[in-house]
């Protein structure tokens, strides 16, 4: 059965869940752990990528991210290949470090990003690298101890967790340790791992008693949220599917596009492939790049390698041609041709 298409947008939240090829260890020291932790502050940085939770175990960890200007897959990209890369030179190693697919899961931000935020922090607890609530109030591979305000990581969204918590900072803290000791009781949450609708509910028996009176629910394991928003996320991916396909259909393809953004930037095609950082060529490629995998469905890297410039340069540049066709009413098929 073919993949399915990892769903994104700017300002989505995503649980991601990486683990180590056949369930190996992926940080063999705190060496290992400190370079991840670098990495991770870094590119969440570069990419203004907000963070809410974060945990490090030995074969896997979790992120709960927030999209900011970067796709998650393009932040998750640099991450995993640049932490892969040194770690096999560091250990002497070859071959694949992390399973071939992590699990990135759009979540409904109410009433789930709390209940994620707990859930990833409890973590090491229940994995058994810390022995208690109090050690993990101060473990360094997991970002509770910086909501606790015992680690300084500038980088991670505190400011936005704690404030479900309380105006003021201290009493902020108290509530969200409490919150957290509360779901200790809670055990390891099947349900908060995808699925849309069907976990929360308490199973596949829960489901079935409910279709028994008729009262259906929409499910994804690429989403985790009630009925209604799955099938809004899920209404909405179709949508954009279905012009894609449209437009193949009619042979519309990257030569079109390249042939639309030279009408609309003054350029000739061939100006716009060569590399350069002239506005008029960056607003072209902005624009190219943007159509190229929006509409056209086109993989970063098969733009990438059409324009010669790098994949994440392509990503970029799709992210502000996106700005520039929705503040100038632009489209790749002119209205009077649609």
């Amino acid at each position: 059965m073919p993949r399915r298409a990892r769903i994104d947008a700017p300002g989505a939240l995503h649980h991601v869940i990486c683990r180590g090829i056949e369930r190996r260890k992926i940080f063999w020291g705190d060496s290992d752990r400190d370079d991840f932790s670098e990495r991770l502050e870094t590119i969440l940085r570069e990419t203004q990528t907000p963070c809410y939770a974060w945990a490090m175990l030995p074969n896997h960890f979790h992120l709960l991210l927030r999209t900011g200007d970067t796709p998650s897959a393009g932040v998750m990209r640099q991450l995993l290949s640049g932490y892969a890369g040194k770690f096999n030179r560091v250990h002497r190693r070859s071959g694949h470090l992390f399973q071939n697919r992590y699990k990135s899961i759009l979540c409904q931000e109410e009433p789930y990003l709390l209940e994620l935020v707990r859930y990833i922090h409890l973590n090491p607890l229940r994995a058994k690298q810390v022995a208690s609530l109090k050690q993990l109030d101060r473990y360094r591979y997991s970002g509770h101890s910086a909501l606790m305000g015992n680690r300084a990581n500038d980088w991670q969204a505190t400011d936005a967790v704690l404030r479900f918590f309380g105006k003021s900072v201290s009493r902020a803290r108290r509530q969200y340790r409490h919150f957290v000791e509360q779901g200790i009781a809670l055990g390891r949450r099947p349900e908060l791992t995808g699925g849309g609708l069907i976990r929360s509910l308490g199973g596949w028996g829960a489901v079935k008693a409910m279709r028994r009176v008729r009262e259906h629910v929409k499910s994804d394991e690429r989403i985790l949220g009630d009925s209604d928003f799955v099938q809004s996320v899920l209404s909405a991916q179709n949508e954009y599917l279905e012009a894609r396909y449209r437009l193949h259909s009619q042979g519309y393809d990257f030569d079109y596009a390249l042939a639309r953004v030279a009408q609309l930037s003054g350029l000739e095609a061939d100006q716009i492939r060569k590399p350069g950082k002239q506005p008029a060529r960056l607003y072209a490629r902005s624009l190219l790049c943007h159509w190229a995998i929006r509409s056209l469905g086109m993989t970063a890297v098969a733009v990438s390698k059409l324009l010669g410039i790098s994949q994440s340069a392509v990503t970029r540049a799709a992210y502000r041609g996106e700005a520039l066709a929705a503040a100038n009413n632009l489209n790749l098929v002119e209205t009077s041709n649609a």
